[in-house]
């Protein structure tokens, strides 16, 4: 009887680990079959996805171990395999540049700005405004800064403020620091002493 209840129990065990396995096999194959890899639109062109997205950024850039600007911005990406490869700051950009005793030199602050880093060039969009060491304000809607030549420049619009006089027109360029600039096809206000 017990040999008779053992068997039993055995092939009961037997039938049910067999089902089992059938279940998991026919839901394996099932699973398996027809399906399709599905790629993601955007990793279809690499070039498109940046390499590293930062978001609240404040941070320092150092040459020869002094402290030369400082960068802040909402968000800023890396594009390393465009080409040329570039770093966005799409939600805006704001930027000081330091002298050797840390102090203020220049400030710039715009909407939007790229940075192209193999070529060392920044091009800077919407509501740009810089002020330079003489205390001279600028404001344009496009500006490239070139640091390989070492020069600022731009075909549209810009009005420089000074103290006493404010100077528009259309064409700018100007050595890196700002304190030695031109504008083209300039009109300007400008205070004159009545003798």
């Amino acid at each position: 009887m017990r040999q008779l209840l053992s068997a039993n129990i055995s092939r009961k065990l037997h039938c049910t680990t067999t089902a089992v396995m059938a279940v998991v096999v026919l839901i394996f194959q099932l699973s398996c079959k027809d399906s399709t890899r599905e790629i993601v639109p955007s990793f279809e062109n690499p070039d498109s996805i940046a390499i590293m997205s930062t978001y609240g950024v404040s941070t320092t850039i150092s040459d020869s171990g002094h402290i030369s600007y400082k960068i802040e911005a909402d968000e800023w990406l890396m594009y390393s395999m465009r080409k040329p490869p570039y770093w966005a700051f799409e939600q805006g950009l704001y930027l000081e540049k330091y002298d050797s005793l840390m102090n203020i030199e220049t400030t710039i602050k715009c909407d939007t700005a790229f940075y192209f880093n193999e070529m060392k060039l920044w091009k800077l969009i919407g509501n740009v405004n810089i002020k330079n060491p003489k205390e001279q304000h600028f404001y344009t809607d496009l500006l490239y800064w070139d640091q390989n030549d070492e020069i600022i420049y731009s075909d549209s619009y810009i009005r420089v403020e000074k103290e006493d006089q404010i100077t528009e027109g259309y064409g700018f360029s100007s050595n890196q620091d700002l304190s030695v600039w031109q504008i083209r096809n300039t009109k300007g206000i400008y205070t004159v002493e009545d003798k």
